[in-house]
């Protein structure tokens, strides 16, 4: 077995945002509070899980750990819009990262 093939996908946030992804296959984590997301997603940044899909948010609520994951190699945190919308996060930070990688916003 390859090193890519015991990576896993998981999906943390409120239960209502969380729960479809579940019919995907994918690994949920729903989480009450901001405090119980943030400890979660340390949980799974020790375990092997190469990519952390996050609703944006409890990620507007524990930026520092977003920010800390950032540079890593894994997990990748994506953040993905919740029930309620989304708050427009997860696009500034891909045209900020798109800004680093080109040196310009072509987005």
């Amino acid at each position: 077995m390859s090193n890519m093939e015991r990576y896993k996908i998981a999906v943390l946030g409120d239960k209502d945002s969380v729960l479809g992804f579940k019919a995907l296959g994918l690994d949920v984590f729903p989480a009450e509070t901001v405090e119980e997301a943030r400890k979660t997603l340390h949980a799974l940044a020790k375990q092997d899980y190469a990519v952390v899909y996050l609703t944006e948010q409890y990620a507007a609520g524990m930026q520092a750990e977003v920010e800390r994951y950032k540079d890593e190699l894994t997990p990748a945190v994506i953040l993905i819009p919740g029930k309620e919308g989304s708050l427009g996060i997860g696009m500034a930070n891909v045209k900020s990262a798109v800004e680093r990688a080109v040196g310009a916003d072509i987005l």
